[in-house]
């Protein structure tokens, strides 16, 4: 006859296995055909524990599948739709470019360099730069939970949908959104404390007609030293593409200036 400790150890295997199964269940099975690099142990633990803490209700679709990670739709428990973005713990590729935003940064001074908790440091990183844009009410996703590789954040679209980024939507006014987004730019930099770092047409969404600043993982606090030439990046990759949409755009350093000096 089986010891009791070997019942309870059988019983929680059985939960455990019934849990992720109902969790597969839930997402549509060809958008799912994801590969263990996503769904490892340890990540189908941290969404189950999501879940269990109400932070997730429904994971239902890929939204978009990258070198860093997979981006999914789903809902929360009260209904609202919510994006979950998981990054890769099973490889390295991304791992050699993600240590000059790291280091350096006085909230991540004592993280390993082994490549899990690299990867752990980077969704804090992301999650902890969320909370400070909106903070500075930058017009960016709002932060909801991290745990391990995992990030959950509002998502910025309706019904799956997400808003289209600004290299897909030709603009009816590209000099009313120039300066919204020079704005927003601003915001980000005095009231957030941060440098996007990588803004450009691909990591700006469009949304009633509005600039959403999104994929802030590798932002640096403004007080980095690495904060002027990324700032300088930002400004020269911002106004060249409204140049080419015929926009008559702030001279970089004047931009540059603008963004970094007096009240946002």
């Amino acid at each position: 006859m089986p010891s009791q400790d070997k019942i309870e150890r059988k019983a929680e295997k059985l939960q455990r296995n019934y849990e992720e199964k109902d969790l597969m269940l839930n997402k549509n099975q060809e958008e799912f055909n994801v590969s263990e690099a996503v769904f490892d142990r340890p990540t189908l633990e941290g969404i189950l524990s999501l879940i269990q803490h109400k932070k997730i209700d429904k994971i239902k679709g890929v939204l978009k599948a990258g070198k860093e990670g997979h981006v999914f739709w789903g809902t929360a428990t009260d209904g609202k739709e919510i994006a979950i973005k998981i990054y890769y713990t099973t490889t390295s590729e991304f791992r050699k470019g993600m240590m000059k935003y790291i280091e350096g940064d006085p909230r991540f001074k004592h993280i390993r360099s082994d490549n899990k908790s690299l990867v752990y440091a980077w969704a804090q990183k992301e999650y902890s730069n969320l909370q400070l844009a909106q903070q500075g009410c930058v017009n960016s996703p709002r932060p909801i939970a991290f745990l391990k590789n995992i990030l959950v954040m509002t998502f910025i679209g309706v019904d799956g949908v997400p808003a289209p980024v600004l290299r897909e939507l030709p603009l009816d006014d590209p000099e009313d959104f120039y300066d919204r987004l020079t704005d927003e730019m601003r915001a980000l930099y005095q009231k957030a404390g941060l440098v996007h770092g990588d803004l450009s047409e691909y990591n700006i969404m469009v949304w009633e007609m509005k600039p959403v600043i999104f994929d802030l993982s590798q932002a640096m606090l403004t007080i980095h030293p690495l904060a002027t030439s990324l700032l300088q990046h930002d400004v020269e990759t911002v106004n060249a593409y409204f140049a080419r949409l015929g926009v008559q755009v702030y001279d970089n350093k004047e931009l540059q200036e603008w963004v970094k000096s007096g009240e946002a």
